[in-house]
């Protein structure tokens, strides 16, 4: 499978990553990076778990000057516990670097800062209060999500993004329990929800809540709607046929080529011709029926 995925063709474009972010996310994604230049929000970016590097592409279109861009993955080296052994085992053991890195410079010149090792160290590896957005996606076990969100709180500075992923999936029972855990307990803000992630803040949702419901309620490919929960208000955006957004294309895109032209229609000979225009009838039509482009030409 490794081996596979390493000699795959080059991406083209974004769509021919493999991974899972939806064409929503990838706009709320946009929509929030953004916003925070707009508003002139500084500061690095950071994703824990990046698989085979879809939303790390995305992201790394993002980065201002001077910001840093921050990945942390297992790549397949050991896991820390045997619970995430069995995890890792299980649903990425095709995951290489070497793919991802591969898969990242399709789009960009140079690699981001890459740490080979599990979500645990990355508050040791990343400076409290130093970045703006942060895409949790690596372990699903709770105890893991748990600590990333720990850390992703230290690490965020004011009114700083955090997404996570897989936090209402069947599969994920302990990303769930961490997510809501925090939002109960652990003074996390939604922001909004889209059908894969939560979009949460420690600052005050509140004016991206506005400005995102105002978005949202004119496109006729995104459904809205608003519950209140535990004193949280909670937006939810459902996609209804929507197209991803443009991306630019890798170094490797090679336009389609595009299908032969249809071979026209063969004529019969003038022989043929004749005998349909002076035998009788009933030779004609037998012959018809065996030449079907002498009936054609009558």
């Amino acid at each position: 499978m490794a081996h596979a995925q390493q000699t795959s063709p080059l991406p083209g474009e974004l769509e021919d990553v493999p991974g899972w972010f939806p064409p929503l996310d990838q706009f709320l994604f946009n929509w929030f990076l953004d916003r925070q230049k707009t508003q002139g929000m500084r500061g690095d970016l950071l994703e824990l778990g990046v698989y085979l590097g879809k939303s790390a592409i995305l992201l790394g279109r993002h980065l201002g000057d001077g910001e840093r861009f921050t990945v942390c993955d297992l790549f397949g080296s050991e896991a820390p516990d045997g619970a995430n052994r069995a995890e890792a085992a299980k649903s990425y053991a095709s995951l290489t670097r070497q793919a991802f890195e591969r898969n990242y410079l399709s789009f960009h010149d140079t690699l981001p800062r890459v740490i080979e090792a599990p979500s645990s160290v990355i508050s040791a590896e990343v400076a409290p209060g130093t970045c703006r957005f942060v895409h949790i996606d690596a372990s699903h076990l709770y105890e893991h999500v748990y600590g990333d969100i720990g850390a992703a709180r230290e690490i965020l500075g004011p009114d700083g993004i955090v997404v996570l992923d897989d936090f209402r999936s069947e599969h994920t029972p302990g990303v769930s329990v961490a997510a809501w855990e925090a939002v109960l307990s652990r003074g996390l803000r939604p922001v909004c929800l889209s059908t894969q992630k939560m979009y949460g803040t420690w600052g005050d949702p509140e004016p991206l809540q506005e400005e995102l419901m105002a978005l949202l309620d004119g496109r006729a490919d995104c459904g809205l709607s608003v519950q209140s929960a535990a004193g949280h208000r909670l937006v939810r955006a459902r996609a209804q046929r929507m197209r991803p957004p443009s991306f630019p294309r890798s170094r490797h895109y090679e336009e389609p080529t595009p299908p032969p032209a249809p071979a026209p229609p063969r004529r019969p000979s003038r022989t043929r011709r004749l005998a349909a225009d002076l035998l009788p009838p009933i030779f004609t039509r037998a012959m018809r029926r065996r030449f079907p482009a002498v009936a054609s030409q009558k």
